[in-house]
């Protein structure tokens, strides 16, 4: 009989039960769950804790409620949604291979939250933070594997983009832009007297001293036009802003109050102000840059290109990088702030200006600021006294201009500080003031040209300085602490109706004294308390100041009209001729692709060279920049930055320039002062 055998059973394929697939799915949303509050705390978080603390950021880009709520969403949910597709495709794969990849996401997530933990926390900066970072995420990623309490926490932290957000809308600093509240104002009671035209310029990020010569007084020579101004006005040389930043330094100038509270410099915060003060008496011109406190009932704030959600998405995303790095930084939005042209603005034919002296090649009208323009366009006598007033982000950074007019390009993240690179930066601030001064001159022709100058009440200041000294850059309390003269002290001018000579008054200036001075000039009386005092009462008699990093926390500060930093001497081969020099050593020259084709009147030269030099060249080598055969600068080669940059050189002379190919030479200087020239790449 033959043997039989048994076919095995037919395995067929089990459907998953509902119940299962209840199962499953809760297990997804969970998963879900982790990661929006991991990315909630990595990225929504921190970023919107920013632009809380930065209503500045939205009043520049003029942008709406809608555009800031919108961004505020996608902010708490765009950056979840390429770690939720990650995991979605990882479920195809299997549930082994979904399980794996969504240990690896918590793993990443957790890691770049420890890099910013460390950052506040530890002495750790750079790749040192990421290794340790890394292998806390690996730790945690294992913990979270191992035990579901870690998980179940993460789940109940979901809600917190939903919190992020609401702290944002309701109770950040930005809150003011997103849901302002009255606009109403005090408006100042006329007393009897005139009520002259008043034209007021409020510059940015200027230190006296910049100004300054050897004789501590105006540099005639660098800044005419500044002088001019000084010659015809009362220079107040003891004059100090009260922060170094414009959204406490400007409300406090157009208040009369220090700053005592860390709202946004609005309107609705600041409701009692120049513009209230004067509105109901004057005609209200202003162009605002950062802040925005004069109310839609006084004045429009003009449209800007630089606005819309789009701009607010790219401008956060650079933030977000900075927020996220391993390495320290001051996270301020107004790093990024400019001038737009008026070309980008496109004003050339939509606003009438005065005629005006021509720039150097007759078509760089094109780079002037586009709301320079319009408040140039804006001077004009009126039967009704009005209030011109204008805050220009210049000579603050980002620097791009040459004192001719023309503008050049330069690296974002080209070091402002260490050896070489604070000087680097010095030099392009003194030139972007030079191109101020050209400004200055402007608006002084404007006014005489159109019978404003004899009439008016002329006010010329900048909100805050800053320094410029080696290990202290900057605005903030290290800046403060070691050089308070660059940082504090900045230029005040008052040219009083009919004034015709110039005088110096050294009295204990402090920025709460503007409004006062203006109300008593205008001869309008204000209706509020004020911290300031006006310039036609008797000077303080104490000699410190108060000075505000933060609201409400005021730092003392005394000395009186700082002494200008002695210039660096010039060095001997600047300007001189080079001749054929022996080759010898390479370099590479990031741009020098920008020297083969230049147009002097598009308005833009390569005026800012940056590379680097093989590693066997030893820091402290100096470099001579050569253009067309004249030397125009010469620089230590230093450490690498983090862009790998071992030397930038400056070149604000733009005749070393010409329309067409122009030649660029690198020299090795040797300390006999002999010249070897480099192989460029």
């Amino acid at each position: 009989m033959a043997e039989q055998t048994l076919a095995p059973p037919e395995v067929r394929p089990v459907a998953p039960t509902p119940s299962g697939r209840r199962v499953a799915w809760r297990s997804e949303l969970g998963r879900l769950l982790e990661v929006v509050a991991l990315v909630g705390l990595v990225v929504t978080q921190p970023l919107l804790d920013v632009l809380g603390h930065s209503p500045d950021f939205f009043l520049f880009h003029r942008a709406a409620p809608a555009d800031v709520l919108l961004l505020a969403a996608l902010i708490a949910i765009v950056p979840t949604v390429p770690f939720a597709l990650f995991g979605a495709v990882s479920l195809l794969v299997g549930r082994i291979a979904r399980a794996v990849v969504h240990t690896l996401v918590v793993g990443l997530l957790l890691a770049a939250l420890a890099v910013q933990v460390g950052r506040h926390v530890t002495p750790l900066r750079g790749v040192p933070l990421l290794l340790v970072a890394g292998v806390v995420g690996a730790a945690a990623a294992v913990a979270h594997r191992r035990w579901r309490a870690l998980g179940q926490v993460l789940r109940l932290a979901a809600a917190g983009p939903v919190v992020f957000v609401g702290l944002f809308v309701f109770a950040s600093p930005a809150s003011a832009v997103v849901l302002p509240k009255g606009h109403g104002g005090s408006a100042g009671v006329a007393g009897a007297g005139a009520h002259p035209p008043v034209v007021m310029i409020v510059l940015d990020e200027l230190p006296l001293v910049s100004l300054l010569g050897a004789d501590g007084r105006i540099d005639a020579t660098r800044y005419p036009n500044f002088a001019e101004l000084a010659d015809g006005s009362t220079w107040y040389r003891n004059a100090t802003g009260v922060s170094g930043w414009t959204p406490y330094a400007l409300p406090a100038m157009l208040t009369g109050r220090y700053p005592a509270q860390s709202v946004a410099p609005h309107y609705s915060q600041y409701p009692d102000n120049l513009f209230t003060a004067l509105g109901g008496l004057y005609e209200i011109k202003a162009e605002e840059s950062i802040t925005r406190l004069c109310p839609p009932s006084r004045c429009e704030q003009p449209a800007s290109p630089e606005q819309g959600l789009g701009v607010l998405v790219r401008e956060s995303g650079k933030l977000l990088r900075q927020v996220t790095a391993p390495v320290d930084s001051r996270i301020d939005p107004e790093n990024s702030y400019r001038e737009l042209t008026r070309a980008e603005a496109g004003l050339d034919a939509a606003e009438p200006v005065p005629a005006d002296p021509k720039f150097r090649w007759d078509a760089l009208n094109a780079n002037q600021p586009a709301r320079f323009t319009s408040f140039l366009a804006g001077l004009r006598p009126s039967s009704r006294p009005t209030l011109h007033f204008l805050h220009l982000l210049m000579p603050h950074a980002p620097w791009a201009y040459l004192p001719s007019g023309a503008q050049y390009a330069a690296p974002e993240d080209l070091p402002n500080d260490g050896a070489g690179w604070v000087d680097l930066a010095r030099q392009r601030h003194l030139a972007q003031l030079g191109y101020t001064d050209r400004l200055i001159g402007e608006t002084l022709r404007a006014l005489r040209a159109t019978g404003l100058y004899d009439k008016a009440l002329v006010l010329v200041t900048a909100d805050h300085g800053v320094s410029f000294r080696r290990d202290w850059q900057g605005r903030g309390m290290d800046a403060i602490n070691h050089a308070a003269d660059q940082v504090a002290w900045v230029p005040m001018f008052v040219k009083e109706p009919g004034q015709r000579a110039g005088r110096i008054d050294d009295r204990n200036w402090q920025h709460v004294d503007l409004l006062p001075t203006i109300a008593d000039a205008t001869h309008i009386k204000i209706p509020w308390h004020m911290d300031g005092r006006s310039a036609q009462q008797t000077p303080r008699e104490r000699a410190e100041k108060l000075f505000y990093d933060q609201p409400g926390e005021p730092v003392r500060i005394s000395g009186g009209v700082p002494s200008p930093p002695a210039p660096p001497a010039p060095d001997p081969l600047v300007g001189s001729r080079v001749g054929d020099k022996p080759t010898g050593g390479t370099a590479t020259v990031a741009n020098l692709a920008a020297f083969r084709a230049v147009d002097p009147a598009a308005g833009e030269l390569p005026a800012l060279v940056w590379g680097t030099v093989p590693a066997s060249v030893p820091n402290g080598t100096k470099l001579a920049v050569a253009v067309n055969g004249t030397v125009g600068a010469v620089v230590p080669v230093v450490p690498p930055d983090k862009g790998g940059r071992r030397f930038a050189a400056f070149l604000p002379d733009d005749r070393l320039f010409t329309a067409g190919a122009n030649r660029l030479d690198l020299y090795r200087v040797a300390g006999d002062g002999s010249l070897r020239r480099l192989h460029l790449s």
